[in-house]
């Protein structure tokens, strides 16, 4: 009996010590703007700028592939921060700010054809076949790609209420308006 603990225990720490030094010698280095362009964006993974995934974005933004003003859900102030980031100047004036928004089901239209669910990216829309929907506010990150294969224009897009939890400061009106 101690002999097989023992067997397993020497094991573990040579087959730990092998993998602690593949993992120093084999590691891939990383461009570190692309981790901070990443942690500027939303993080929904959307697709809605015409990427997989955030992660992806944020590579071609690092490497001059894609315009600042890819994120839709982020709007102006993730376009300015991008841009202030990478050092380049930026036309916002096509940049639609829509604020937070959230999407909301219209049970009078809804079939239960289960096609919002399927395309939601944080599982944020419940429901089950033939039955109405319904979207969990606290999941829900905003990125509209439940309303587009919608067949009965059930889903839309509505400004989140502002309540306590999140309310801000408005930002002050410069002298130049």
């Amino acid at each position: 009996m101690l002999m097989s603990v023992g067997s397993l225990a020497t094991m573990g720490l040579v087959l730990g010590s092998l993998l602690g030094a593949a993992s120093r010698y084999l590691a891939v280095e990383e461009n570190p703007i692309e981790a901070e362009l990443q942690a500027m964006l939303p993080g929904s993974q959307c697709g809605q700028c015409g990427y997989v995934g955030c992660a992806q974005a944020a590579a071609a933004l690092a490497k001059g592939e894609a315009a600042v003003t890819l994120c839709p859900p982020g709007g102006k102030a993730t376009a300015e921060a991008l841009a202030a980031k990478l050092g380049i100047k930026v036309d916002l004036s096509a940049v639609e700010d829509r604020g937070p928004q959230i999407a909301q089901v219209t049970e009078e239209l809804c079939i239960g054809c289960c096609r919002c669910m399927k395309v939601c990216p944080t599982d944020a829309i419940i429901g089950a076949a033939k039955q109405i929907h319904n979207v969990i506010r606290e999941a829900c990150t905003g990125c509209s790609s439940c309303v587009d294969v919608c067949p009965t224009e059930a889903l839309g897009m509505t400004p989140i209420p502002v309540t306590l939890q999140h309310w801000t400061w408005p930002h002050p009106i410069s002298a130049a308006n």
